[in-house]
């Protein structure tokens, strides 16, 4: 029987669950385990993809088009565990299962209520995950205990225990420990009431990790054991982390809480090895170059919002030896101030996706700069469509050449719908999702990277190039070197006579990991370290002028 770990959170919101489902699948993974992962949302939307980036972070894709959570971005860097649709549901997802069975029939003419239609569905969710093959099942409940919409999430994980056994589940409560500056000391009083809450509710938990800015003395960690009802070896100290995110599995260790699961929940596992994550961050700690990228996009006020790009881009700084500084720019604000004054310095560039006509003019302008003076540029998604429409104006002679998405009416539609989207109405998992494969030329910047002709991506958009141009954009030196296997879809295109200038319809940030980052992230910073380079070679080869004589007095 495979066991289950419930990871709620306390006291606030934003502690870093997921990083912490992440690192504990992380770790009983090295341990020779199996594990799955899984995260639960409370909120009615069936899944993020209809939500705003500002409110809700990037929407995380996966091979079989599921629109899901941020976290499991996470869940996938840090593990190998599958991820699918069944990896995330939310309250929207679960009362829409039910409804449908209940105007079916399914519940023969019984009163359908929370207890126990509701958590039933969730349970039923939940166990999903827990096939044959599978030790471990990792599942996170989104929200902040106390929280009204996610008591039946905490009412279903503690039903679980009686339906199992608890010997075979584990619940993992993470909190936060203040430091009040005014009163020079940590405050232990919020976790109480949090595991107060929990307790009400009629689950113990078994562990606490306790998210904070200082080490917590012994004493505060003995009370809070005493408090909450658990072992003071139990009680987590999880400090926060200045350099890199990839440092919790880490401290998780030195703290003992592989060793502690594994013992409570009665496993037998192979010894932890973790050196080669370890040599990773050491890596990281001590990079050979660096390298500034600047980031074009609408949502940058968000930090989550592109979250698996500025993570790739660490990962490939990771395989270059080079520390990679993004500088987060405002596409608007390219449009205020020109591209000139902006992006000046910078050793690449990188347009990621996204939708809606806000800020296009600024990441055209930044793609011509880029193009123009031979600075590397990597266009993702809606970065692609942008390269399209810039090259389109401003080297084809096509004027006010645009994405049917921005302008319907324009005179020279170089972007426009996918045939199969103009029949639909719904905004809900109704874009192009998930991985698709691309036939790649041979001999471009895209196969020497990728190594194979033939990979396979994930996507998310509605827009496409407009094969009516193709001809005229490859006789001007924009060439395709990545179609769909039936020669129909534009999915990648590149510039001739360019150090380095890729743009892909897909998103392959979602594909990279610290310990195997992307091949095109992979490349693409290896351009900025070459360029980065010349110049600094360039600089020192320049005659410096001589210092200035003193005038002769009179």
């Amino acid at each position: 029987m495979a066991k289950h770990i419930f990871v709620t959170g306390g006291v606030v919101s934003s502690l870093g669950k997921g990083l912490t489902c992440a690192s504990i699948g992380m770790l009983l993974e090295q341990r020779g385990l199996r594990v799955r992962l899984q995260k639960v949302d409370p909120y009615i939307n069936v899944d993020p993809g209809t939500m705003s980036p500002f409110q809700h972070g990037e929407v995380f894709v996966l091979d079989d088009g599921a629109e899901t959570d941020l976290d499991l971005g996470h869940y996938e860097r840090f593990t190998n565990a599958p991820l699918t649709r069944d990896c995330n549901f939310t309250t929207g997802r679960i009362y829409q299962s039910v409804i449908q069975k209940e105007r079916k029939g399914d519940y023969l003419g019984k009163t359908v209520q929370v207890i126990p239609h509701v958590t039933d569905e969730i349970k039923n969710s939940i166990k999903k995950l827990a096939a044959d093959d599978v030790d471990v099942v990792i599942t996170e409940i989104g929200g902040t205990v106390g929280d009204i919409e996610g008591l039946p999430f905490l009412e279903a994980i503690r039903q679980i225990a009686l339906d199992i056994g608890k010997a075979n589940v584990l619940y993992i409560h993470l909190t936060l420990i203040p430091y009040l500056k005014a009163a020079g000391e940590m405050k232990t009083k919020p976790t109480q009431h949090s595991v107060e809450r929990l307790r009400q509710i009629g689950i113990q938990p078994d562990i606490l990790i306790c998210r904070t800015e200082r080490a917590i003395a012994k004493d505060d960690i003995d009370k809070i054991a005493l408090f909450c009802n658990v072992e003071p070896r139990a009680v987590i100290e999880e400090r926060d982390k200045e350099f890199s995110i990839y440092e919790v599995p880490v401290s998780l260790v030195d703290h003992n809480l592989d060793q502690l699961i594994v013992d409570k929940l009665g496993m037998k596992t192979k010894p932890l090895d973790i050196d080669a994550w370890r040599d990773m961050l050491v890596r990281m700690r001590n990079p050979a170059h660096e390298v500034t990228v600047g980031v074009v996009g609408k949502y940058i006020k968000h930090n989550d919002a592109y979250k698996s790009i500025y993570e790739a881009l660490d990962h490939a700084g990771i395989a270059e030896s080079s520390r990679v500084v993004v500088r987060k720019i405002e596409a608007e604000e390219i449009e205020r101030e020109g591209a000139e004054r902006i992006l000046s310095g910078l050793d690449g560039v990188l347009v990621p996706g996204g939708f809606d006509y806000r800020g296009s003019a600024g990441k055209i302008d930044a793609i011509r700069y880029a193009r123009e003076r031979k600075v590397p540029f990597f266009g993702i998604c809606l970065g692609l469509q942008c390269a399209v429409i810039e090259f389109a104006r401003n080297i084809c002679g096509l004027k006010d050449a645009n994405s049917t998405e921005f302008d319907r009416n324009t005179p020279y539609p170089v972007v426009c719908m996918l045939d199969e989207q103009f029949s639909i109405t719904d905004k809900g998992g109704t874009m192009r999702l998930g991985s698709y494969e691309t036939s790649l030329t041979e001999g471009s910047l895209a196969h020497q990277a990728y190594k194979s002709l033939r990979i396979a991506e994930r996507h998310r958009h509605r827009f496409e190039f407009n094969n009516q141009y193709r001809s005229q954009f490859e006789a001007n030196g924009l060439v395709v070197t990545g179609t769909s296997p039936n020669g129909k879809l534009v999915e990648v295109i590149e510039l001739r006579n360019h150090p380095w200038f890729l743009a892909v319809q897909c998103h392959p940030e979602f594909k990279s990991k610290p310990t195997r980052a992307h091949p095109l992230f992979d490349s693409f910073i290896h351009a900025c370290v070459q360029k980065r380079e010349v110049k600094k070679k360039a600089d020192s080869q320049r005659p410096r002028l001589a210092p200035s004589q003193p005038v002769a007095s009179a």
